[in-house]
């Protein structure tokens, strides 16, 4: 069981990291490390879930109902539109990463969660990220979205459950590289994060369940309304800022980041 104020950082740098292209799994083993922190807990994993998920869920409300009304209507004899399109290269490109999580979720937990794997992964996918931004600059006007960019997303995704990638970060790496423009791809990957969160919160409550722990629902609550309002806000804040300052901000706080964590690998506290 984690204190109040454990879970109130914790829960915060969830969401802060959550959407933000620097890895939340890198953040989260920080403050065991330094701090000697227990394991949050299961219970407390599906709460920030929950809550992160709810964030993307209010700030993409018009555009999610617009989608799923498209949708519907395109089962009927309303045929297919843009927005019903989006909804299936969504479904499609969640496949693999959903794959990848199932086949090897286990072994990514079980041996990836290491500093030397996250200072890597951090610092690697860092320096592409600062490429893609390049590759996106020199690119001009960005590609619009179609079924064989959606699917080269999605298998960019399935490398997020190795901690350090950052499912963001990678997702908008991919698009950019692909030739979206920044605030495309940051669109896309922020609505393909949706049925990945719900998918992998719904897991872990199931787990939850069939554990049958003790819950302390006041941690739990507060869990989700930190992590939900955090991850709102650096939602908005991430796209405002976006075409005005770029991603290499993110970059140089992955490469600073990797280096402290290489550091506490090395010399151990």
């Amino acid at each position: 069981m984690i204190e109040w104020y454990q879970a109130l950082l914790l829960a915060l740098l969830q969401g802060l990291t959550e959407f933000l292209p620097i890895s939340s799994s890198a953040h989260l083993v920080i403050p065991s490390l330094l701090l000697d922190w227990p394991d949050q807990g299961l219970a407390f994993d599906v709460a920030v879930h929950v809550g992160t998920l709810c964030a993307v869920l209010y700030y993409y409300r018009v555009d999610l109902l617009q989608m799923a009304g498209a949708w519907l209507r395109s089962l009927g004899a309303g045929g297919s539109s843009e927005e019903s399109t989006l909804v299936w290269y969504l479904a499609l490109a969640t496949v693999p990463a959903a794959i990848v999580g199932l086949v090897a979720g286990d072994l990514i937990e079980d041996h990836l969660r290491t500093l030397p794997v996250i200072a890597t992964t951090t610092l690697l996918f860092g320096l592409l990220l600062g490429l893609a931004q390049r590759m996106g600059a020199a690119a001009g006007k960005g590609r619009a979205l179609n079924l064989p960019l959606a699917m080269a997303i999605g298998l960019a995704q399935a490398m997020a459950p190795v901690p350090g990638v950052s499912r963001s970060g990678v997702t908008i790496t991919a698009a950019l590289m692909l030739g979206m423009d920044r605030q495309g791809a940051a669109r896309f990957s922020f609505l393909l994060s949706i049925p990945i969160i719900a998918s992998a919160g719904a897991l872990k409550l199931w787990q939850l369940v069939n554990a049958k722990t003790a819950v302390d629902w006041w941690s739990l609550g507060m869990g989700v309304v930190v992590s939900a309002v955090t991850a709102y806000l650096c939602i908005a804040l991430f796209l405002r800022m976006l075409d005005r300052v770029g991603l290499m901000p993110f970059v140089y706080y992955r490469i600073a980041l990797a280096a402290v964590l290489y550091l506490l690998w090395v010399v151990p506290l």
